[in-house]
């Protein structure tokens, strides 16, 4: 019913940018929220960024604030994450989300339960 499609991740010196994109596909209406999250190995899953699918108002985690930025396309139901000056320690499986939960904090979508729909991920890799 769902799909979502994360394409974009590949190698990258650091400092360097790409573009990762979530295509959606399926009963992609009720979306209120689609967000990015990432997971290195041995690690949890953590946020990244996060979109609100109406009015565009977006949030971001610390560690990428001023260097990641996450914007949508309506009419290709896709989310963007651009992502620039990047580091070793965003080497990570990067992995789109999409919510359907309808809440008023931003904080809720930080964590993954408010997210019932997972891509496969797209893994980034920055050499040093």
């Amino acid at each position: 019913q769902v799909q979502l499609v994360e394409t974009g991740g590949g190698l990258v010196q650091a400092g360097g940018s790409l573009r990762l994109s979530c295509a959606a596909s399926g009963r992609t209406f009720s979306f209120a929220v689609m967000g990015w999250f990432r997971q290195s190995p041995g690690k949890e899953r953590l946020f990244v960024a996060a979109i609100r699918w109406s009015s565009g108002s977006t949030y971001y985690a610390d560690s990428v604030k001023g260097r990641f930025t996450i914007s949508r396309d309506n009419t290709k139901n896709t989310v963007y994450l651009d992502l620039i000056s990047l580091k070793s320690e965003d080497t990570a499986v990067y992995y789109c989300a999409a919510s359907d939960q309808l809440f008023s904090n931003d904080n809720v979508y930080t964590v993954p339960p408010p997210y019932h729909y997972w891509g496969q991920g797209t893994q980034v890799t920055v050499s040093s």
